[in-house]
């Protein structure tokens, strides 16, 4: 049997993609409060599937090359879906500044501009400040600490025993969340019989 040949390598992430509310809107605090750069605004009739799905495909650069992207389908729109998000528990998009007097500039941009942050806080190897988009993504400003490389470093070395002390912790836990949400979604699926 021929070994598996090894996966090549990625690059980094072009971009990210996700939902916003209305094209311009979004466009309005990419590019006047972060200041981005709007690199494409595509205008489709059909999704990349061949249904007719109208829909605009947002793509902002960064100065490393790479993309916050959105998508605007405005036939499916629903206010529920612009929600803020939990910045741990959905996700949230953090982007690197080069220094601690960049994440002060844009903590006073973000002020000037009515949007609420919070930090900086400090993670050991970086230091964030935290604030939402107009569609309730949860953005982060991180700024490398001098010591990062040596932070990291250290920490690749502990995570293994890291991880099994943690899995070890918590596995019971998690399997009584996912019983209990097993049986109700039962209970739904019967009432709803």
């Amino acid at each position: 049997m021929t070994p598996p040949q090894a996966a090549p390598t990625i690059k980094g992430i072009h971009h990210s993609a996700y939902r916003c509310r209305d094209a311009e809107e979004t466009r309005r605090f990419y590019e006047g409060v972060l200041g981005l750069k709007t690199r494409a605004a595509l205008a489709f009739e059909k999704d990349p599937g061949g249904n007719d799905r109208p829909y605009m495909h947002l793509f902002f650069e960064m100065a490393d090359g790479n993309f916050i992207a959105f998508f605007d389908l405005p036939h499916t729109v629903h206010p529920k879906k612009f929600r803020v998000k939990d910045g741990m528990e959905d996700y949230h998009i953090a982007m690197e500044l080069a220094s601690m007097d960049d994440m002060k500039a844009f903590m006073a941009r973000l002020k000037a501009h009515g949007v609420p942050s919070f930090g900086p806080i400090n993670h050991h190897f970086c230091h964030s400040v935290y604030f939402f988009d107009p569609n309730g993504l949860a953005l982060e400003f991180t700024v490398r600490d001098a010591r990062h490389d040596e932070i990291l470093d250290d920490e690749e070395a502990k995570a293994d025993a890291i991880m099994k002390k943690w899995s070890a912790e918590t596995a019971l836990i998690r399997a009584e969340r996912l019983k209990a949400v097993e049986a109700e979604e039962r209970a739904r699926k019967q009432a709803a019989e």
